[in-house]
């Protein structure tokens, strides 16, 4: 298993909380972290700023696609940001925790 660190960002944190408790539900994370974000972006030829709700959420990297084809079913936007960190190292106790959870 490659465990990994997928970040996502939302409209809102009520639309952050319906997509973790599917992902949870369907046991294809282990955790999900929130933060309010402040953005700037470039969208359409235009500079855009927003309020939106970071999430990051604790798997496996083997879950990505599974975790978008989610993902897109229940996000509001037309193209959100979606992707994946590796983490390259961490505790035995940690390992054994995302191992028994995203069991299925």
């Amino acid at each position: 298993m490659k465990f990994s660190i997928f970040y996502l960002t939302c409209a809102s944190d009520d639309e952050a909380d319906k997509i973790s408790y599917v992902l949870l539900e369907k046991r294809l994370i282990a955790c999900a972290k929130k933060l309010p974000v402040e953005s700037l972006f470039r969208w359409k030829k235009n500079i855009e700023e927003d309020e939106e709700v970071l999430v990051m959420f604790e798997s496996v990297e083997e879950n990505f696609d599974k975790v978008n084809s989610e993902i897109k079913k229940l996000h509001s936007y037309e193209t959100y940001i979606f992707f994946s960190v590796p983490v390259n190292r961490t505790t035995k106790e940690v390992e054994k925790w995302l191992e028994t959870e995203l069991k299925k």
